[in-house]
């Protein structure tokens, strides 16, 4: 076998090794990673002689479940294949309806960058025979083998899975390599935060569970317009573009973390802020001892005090005042069950 076919022969191999553990001990439970990364060489064991083909971008149809909110971010990708060529293959299915068309797998950033690209026609696939079902096995291994989809993207991603039907929450769980809790939680922020504002914020990176989380509830619980703060996201990533692109110093802020920070201090200044009772007026009256002023009986937000005069009385009534208060408050008593 000569090496440039070994090589091919490989890549998928490679693909499905990625990420994955160490080598341990041999086992009869079969782990989520290796239920991934089987999807993987299915796949690899599908595909048509290992060929390589140069197809026509034009003739590839992607209609594949997203899995990435900023499909056409690909600039440098695009430098980097019209530079250096395009050094992985994507993987495709022929369509079952058209011979002459093909069905992506994976590989859409790849497929984006030589559609967007005035110098590179063909793109190069990988030809697997696979079903719908194996398909999207592929696609979800491959998602899982890479390192760049934020937190929010792979919760839509799970939250999509589940809505489709591929499995319930446990299913779609082992196949991420994650636990129930994780996927039922990703939901749950997509729900709350809703997929049309998680869409116009965008992918942002680095922002991770409890940020997202967080805005959720305060969206939700304070009743805020999502179709406002969509608009507010929109903008903010439309500036956080233009910067990038026309500033002579190139900003590296990602544009959709811009977008979730403007959301987030629009959300925080909308918050209903919580009522705080108005302090009682405080009000002072003399007390009159014997026909005389011997102190004052003081009302205030936070009680009554009764102040005496210094003197004999005074120092009486210290030694007294427990006993006092107790037969003051059972004649209360008395007098309110009365």
């Amino acid at each position: 076998m000569s090496s440039s076919k070994k090589k091919r022969m490989s890549m998928l191999d490679s693909l499905a090794s990625a990420g994955a553990p160490s080598p341990a001990p041999q086992s009869s439970a079969v782990t989520p990673m290796m239920s991934s990364n089987r999807a993987l060489r299915s796949a690899r064991d599908a595909v048509d002689g290992h060929h390589v083909w140069e197809l026509d971008p034009t003739n590839i149809v992607d209609d594949r479940m997203e899995d990435r909110l900023d499909p056409a971010d690909v600039l440098d990708l695009r430098d980097a294949i019209e530079a250096n060529g395009q050094t992985v293959p994507i993987l495709v299915r022929r369509a079952p309806d058209d011979p002459d068309r093909y069905l992506l797998v994976y590989g859409r950033r790849r497929l984006e960058a030589i559609r967007q690209s005035e110098k590179v026609t063909k793109i190069r696939a990988l030809v697997a025979n696979l079903d719908d079902d194996s398909a999207l096995r592929a696609q979800i291994s491959e998602n899982m083998g890479r390192r760049d989809l934020s937190y929010i993207e792979k919760a839509l991603f799970a939250k999509d899975l589940v809505a489709s039907g591929f499995g319930t929450q446990s299913q779609v769980a082992e196949i991420l390599t994650v636990t129930k809790s994780a996927v039922s939680m990703a939901i749950a922020i997509v729900d709350i935060v809703g997929s049309d504002l998680i869409r116009a914020i965008g992918p942002a990176h680095g922002i991770g569970r409890p940020r997202w989380d967080a805005l959720g509830r305060a969206i939700d619980e304070n009743g805020l317009d999502r179709e406002r703060l969509s608009q507010i996201a929109e903008e903010a990533r439309g500036k956080g573009v233009e910067s990038t692109v026309v500033d002579d110093s190139v900003s590296t802020d990602d544009p959709s973390v811009q977008a979730f920070e403007a959301v987030a201090k629009a959300v925080a200044k909308a918050l209903k802020p919580e009522k705080v009772p108005s302090p009682a007026p405080s009000s002072s009256v003399p007390l009159k001892i014997g026909g005389k002023r011997g102190g004052t009986v003081k009302r205030t937000a936070k009680g009554l005090s009764i102040e005496l005069a210094s003197g004999d009385f005074a120092d009486w009534v210290e030694t007294q005042v427990h006993d006092m208060i107790e037969d003051l408050h059972d004649r209360w008593k008395q007098r309110s069950e009365d």
